[in-house]
């Protein structure tokens, strides 16, 4: 599976050892693959900080997983022909998203500890946001390029009625500069084609005979040229519409299809260009955004332990990889290890306030049994994929939110 979970439980005797029944239950049981999530030891700063920092933080989480979803959803636009081989350009740090989970190691040169949560967490939210709007730029430059491209190549499909003949027709096909002359095209059903033949130079006067041939078909009829004198341009077109045979609004002028097949080239050209960079660019950010994200994810479970379960500092972080179906089985046996967590809320923080820096006063909640937030990896959308997020009322299962 690609969904993760990350829980906390305070770090004493009691609960480390309920932590290693976890580990042995989901082991023996195969319900899921754990591996400690290790978080260093930061700065602490107040509590009235701490829950300022916890509303600011969860609005962060889900910025930085949604930068990372549109990431993800473009590389799979851009890699239109190879759509198979995306996930396997979904790295951080220059491994596969579940080898970087479960080998998280905070990245101290990035987010130095010694600076306070705080200033963590607004250079976490300073280079998201950068990377979005850098995200913005590149890809309406792109899809500029990309969305011109597709409003040519559209017109050469389509039936001979519709499409651009551009790519079709040739300057032999037609008189041209003639002061009395001119060449028509027409479309004719494949099953008009005899009545074609035999009726075209009698639909008006002045028809120039035997001067219509064939010069592209497709699965509906065929396109046909005729030439005749200009001032009964209009008669004919009227007739050969009774008659079933539609005549296209077209006059040949070499410089202007020649403009149009150079356009063609040139958007190709420069959207060839630009693949290589954005792509390499879209790769990079990806990476950079996931890793930050985790970070993020990793912050606010240490602000949350902290708020949950008090000071000093003393908690252990896990993540946990559910096997498929053991979804229930093994939240039954997270509420079963950590029961006796609602009794330890009840007897202490259940009545702990703290007063907020505007004077407000907030209780941290007592609901939650173990600190508890889900990650899902499977970041390109598909019509089949699951919601989101867990039932809210599901008993003993509780979100990394507070009340």
């Amino acid at each position: 599976m690609s969904e993760f979970w990350l829980i906390s439980a305070p770090g004493d005797k009691v609960n480390l050892q309920a932590l290693e029944r976890m580990n042995t239950v989901t082991s023996k049981a195969n319900l899921s693959s754990n591996n400690k999530f290790l978080i260093p030891d930061l700065k602490v700063g107040t509590l009235d900080a701490l829950v300022g920092l916890s509303d600011e933080l969860g609005k962060l989480d889900s910025f930085a997983e949604s930068v990372i979803k549109k990431i993800a959803q473009y590389i799979g636009e851009v890699m239109e022909d190879s759509k198979d081989k995306v996930q396997e350009n979904l790295l951080a740090n220059g491994v596969d998203l579940i080898s970087y989970l479960t080998r998280f190691e905070w990245d101290m040169a990035k987010y130095p500890i010694k600076q306070p949560l705080k200033n963590i967490s607004e250079a976490l939210a300073k280079q998201i946001t950068q990377i979005e709007t850098d995200l913005k730029s590149r890809t309406a430059a792109y899809n500029n390029i990309k969305g011109n491209l597709q409003s040519l190549e559209r017109k050469t499909v389509g039936n001979l009625l519709t499409r651009t003949l551009a790519d079709i027709v040739n300057k032999e096909d037609f008189v041209l500069n003639s002061e009395y002359l001119i060449t028509l095209l027409v479309v004719v059903p494949k099953s008009n084609y005899a009545q074609w033949q035999k009726t075209y130079e009698s639909l008006s006067d002045m028809v120039v005979p035997r001067s219509t041939k064939m010069i592209a078909e497709d699965a509906e009829g065929g396109l046909f040229t005729v030439t005749l004198f200009r001032k009964v341009m209009d008669d004919f077109k009227a007739k050969a519409r009774e008659n079933r045979f539609m005549v296209r609004e077209f006059y040949f002028d070499e410089k202007e299809l020649k403009c149009e097949k150079e356009e063609i080239m040139k958007l190709a050209s420069d959207k060839k260009q630009q693949y290589g960079p954005l792509l390499r660019w879209l790769k990079v950010n990806f990476s950079e955004a996931f890793v930050a994200w985790i970070h993020v994810k990793a912050l606010r479970v240490f602000v949350e332990s902290v708020l949950r379960y008090g000071l000093p500092v003393n908690f252990q972080a896990m993540l946990l990889q559910p096997s498929k179906k053991s979804v229930k089985r093994l939240r039954d046996v997270l509420n079963a290890v950590f029961k006796h967590l609602d009794e330890v809320a009840a007897a202490s923080i259940m009545d702990v306030c703290v007063q907020s820096t505007a004077g407000e006063t907030m209780a941290i909640s007592s609901e939650q049994d173990y600190i508890f937030a889900r990650l899902r990896i499977n970041l390109i959308k598909t019509s089949a994929q699951e919601p989101d997020h867990v039932a809210p009322h599901a008993p003993g299962f509780r979100p990394i939110s507070r009340g």
